[in-house]
Parts: structure tokens; C-alpha cells; sequence
């Protein structure tokens, strides 16, 4: 029975490892280039009734979504009184390092997510989590030794906890923190924690940074809890601030998308506006092009493919939305979830709301085109699910899943 189980195991590990061998890392929030885009996904000639589950796994309660790097998996969750940084083996599941620090839990609205909600960010051999309480973390993503962690001594967080997804870019971890009406936005050295710039201001909201490239400038676009800006990736100044206050008592909590110096923001009760980032004099501005006040998000950024944004409206339908005149192409009828992800697999873009329904559909303009839909969970899903070949990861509200697309 011992030798089976291994040769079982054994294969296992070979056709996971073999179907990741042309898949891309998923390093951060929302994919390498924070798109929501992935590559090396090939669609099956006949898609199957279901998925093949290749193992589950308890790893702990929260709604940050997994990272992929190579042959490993991070995660940033909460078990008992800890917040955990693990890091598992992406054929098999099996632990390869954990480190963990203690938390309070959160209480009041937000103790229905005690878990951490921010997508760690992976670079350069480290990994950076971001806990509920504002704790910053850069570990070995090797070994898991830390190599450098950010306390918040005076519990200084957002009123439902962080929910901002850190980026790493040119050698530097860029985060927001602080609390209602007193936020920063930090930029530490990766290497050694140490502050190397710093933007004060407004609270944070619950969405995550982005950059774009204008006039070959670096420009770091993020929502406040009642803006969206620009500051400049090397020194932290601002370059243009638009009003976006939330509406109907929600907040901000999409994440801007960006498409070459166009971003595209949206949130509950705004409808989705367009703006283009030009050049003028020594700085740079916002130029509106247009907005569609019809189709709102409450917490899914939308993604672009082929001329047109899909996504998930705050009255939880699929969209789909002409990305150079604003219009609506269409919305699908049936109701799924304002908590959604979507990424864009090339000849399908996937979906996975909170209801735990995997949604499979065509990127056709005409009208919604389902392929297919998997059930692959029973409890609530928050996080993105991770496709890399024809696996896929999926992070319900306390385990980590391993499934098969045959």
C-alpha cells in the first residue's frame, strides 16, 4: 500500500508540474502585470461536466488570494490567534515553511472576515504580506526567515481592516496605510524596510495600486477613500488628484484599470469613468472621455480584452462595455455576485464570485456566452482563483483547493 501511495504521489507531482511548465507565475494582486491577464492557458477541445479535484487542504480563514511562483505557493491567512505566511508545495500542497505572529481578531463588521484580505506581492526571492492590522511583512520567500516587518503600534487601520493588495516594482514596496481621514502612502527600500519615500493625506480605501508608463514617467495610480491620484513612482509627488467619493454609504474598493495612459475606475453607485493621463508642462493631468453611469462594482475590477471591459455590476450581472465610447454592449440577466473576480484566459475569461460558481465564458461583444460553470466550493469565495495551465487553485473560506481541468 506504501509503494502505491507513492507512485500515486509521484504522479500526482508529474502532471502538476508538467502542466505548469509553460504557465505563467501569478506573483501579485491581480497577475504579473496586475491585469488580471493570463497566459499559457489553453482551453479544452471538449470542456469536461467537472472538475478533477487533486487535493484540499485547511490552511487557515481569509480572503487574500494565493501567489504562484515556480513550484511553490504562498498564502497569508489566519489560524487561531495567528496570522500565517505559508509557503506550500504547489504540486502536493504539502507545507514547505510557515511563519506566523500574533493578531487580535477583528471585531465589529468586519470580525465575518477575520482573516487577511490583501494579496501578498512576490519579487526579487521575497515575499510581502500585509495583515488586517496593518502589519507589513518581507519575508525569504526561500526559507521564510524574515527580513524585515512593520508593526502599527497605534492600530492606525481603516474602519473594515486593510484591504489593499501591496506592490512591489524597482526595488521598492509600495503600500498604503493609516486610518479614516489620515492615510500615507509609503514606499520602503525591499531590501531592508528602510522608508524611501512617504505621501500624506487621505485615508486609504480598499483597493490596490497600479502603475502606469506616461511620457516614459512611472506614475502610481491609487484610490483614496475619496480620490483618485497620481503620485510619481521615484519620489512620491503628486502629480493629479480627481474627486471620486464613494456613493450610496459604500466605499472605494475596486481597483483602478489601466489600459496604456487610460484608467478606467468604477464603484457602487458611479457608474464606470474614463480618464486619459497627458503630459503638460513639467507634470501631468486627467482629461475625462467619457462615463457610463448605468453599470457600477461594488468589489470587482472590471478587465479589458479586445476593445471592451467585462466584469461584474453592483447589482451582481455580468457586463460588458464598449471601451472607447463607454457604451453598454450588454448585461446578462442572471444574478451572481457583487464579490466577484475575472481573469482573462485568452479564449475565455473566468469568473469566480462569492457564490463559489466558476463561470466559464466567451469574450463576445455581441452577447453573454456561457461555456461552462463549476461549483468548486461549498463555502464563500473572496479570492482570485489562480490558472496556471490547466490547474487551478482555488482559496474558499478556509481551504486551499487543487483542481484538474482534463
Amino acid at each position: 500500500m506504501k509503494k502505491n501511495s507513492l507512485l500515486i504521489e509521484i504522479a500526482i507531482i508529474f502532471l502538476v508540474s508538467s502542466a505548469n511548465i509553460y504557465a505563467q507565475d501569478w506573483s501579485q494582486f491581480r497577475g504579473p502585470g496586475r491585469d488580471g491577464n493570463v497566459t499559457g492557458f489553453k482551453a479544452p477541445a471538449s470542456w469536461p461536466g467537472q472538475l478533477t479535484q487533486i487535493w484540499k487542504i485547511k490552511v487557515g480563514t481569509g480572503d487574500a488570494s494565493p501567489v504562484l511562483v515556480g513550484k511553490n505557493i504562498f498564502l497569508n491567512t489566519r489560524q487561531e490567534d495567528n496570522e500565517m505566511i505559508l509557503c506550500l508545495d504547489a504540486a502536493t500542497g504539502k507545507d514547505i515553511w510557515a511563519d506566523k505572529y500574533p493578531v487580535a481578531a477583528a471585531t465589529g463588521p468586519a470580525a465575518a472576515h477575520p482573516g487577511p484580505r490583501s494579496t501578498p506581492a512576490f519579487a526579487d526571492g521575497k515575499i510581502v504580506t500585509f495583515g488586517i492590522s496593518g502589519i507589513l511583512s518581507c519575508l525569504d520567500a526561500a526559507t521564510g526567515k524574515v527580513i524585515w516587518r512593520k508593526d502599527n503600534p497605534t492600530n492606525a487601520i481603516p474602519q473594515f481592516y486593510t484591504g489593499m493588495s501591496p506592490l512591489i516594482i524597482d526595488d521598492m514596496c509600495i503600500a498604503q496605510v493609516g486610518t479614516k481621514d489620515n492615510g500615507s502612502v509609503i514606499a520602503l527600500d525591499l531590501k531592508t524596510g528602510d522608508e524611501k519615500w512617504k505621501y500624506s493625506g487621505e485615508g486609504p480605501a480598499y483597493a490596490s495600486p497600479s502603475v502606469m508608463v506616461v511620457n516614459k514617467k512611472k506614475l502610481l495610480i491609487l484610490f483614496t477613500e475619496k480620490s483618485l491620484m497620481a503620485l510619481t513612482l521615484g519620489d512620491g509627488k503628486l502629480q493629479w488628484q480627481i474627486a471620486a467619493p464613494p456613493q450610496q454609504r459604500f466605499y472605494n474598493c475596486v481597483s483602478p484599470c489601466i489600459n496604456g495612459n487610460i484608467i478606467y475606475y468604477t464603484g457602487q453607485g458611479t457608474g464606470i469613468k474614463t480618464v486619459e493621463v497627458v503630459k503638460e508642462g513639467s507634470g501631468f493631468k486627467t482629461k475625462d472621455l467619457w462615463s457610463n453611469p448605468a453599470v457600477g462594482a461594488k468589489w470587482n475590477t472590471p478587465v479589458l480584452k479586445d476593445g471592451y471591459l467585462y466584469g461584474f455590476t453592483d447589482q451582481r450581472r455580468i457586463y460588458c462595455i464598449n471601451a472607447t465610447t463607454g457604451e453598454t454592449a450588454w448585461i446578462d440577466n442572471a444574478t451572481n455576485s457583487d464579490f466577484a473576480t475575472l481573469v482573462d484566459c485568452g479564449s475565455v475569461l473566468i469568473g469566480l464570485p462569492s457564490t463559489g460558481n466558476l463561470i466559464v465564458f466567451k469574450p463576445d461583444s455581441k452577447a453573454y456566452s456561457e461555456v461552462v460553470k463549476y461549483k468548486v466550493s461549498e463555502t464563500q469565495v473572496y479570492a482570485f482563483p489562480v490558472i496556471a495551465g490547466n490547474m487551478v487553485y482555488v482559496k474558499d473560506a478556509e481551504s486551499l483547493t487543487l483542481y484538474r481541468i482534463e
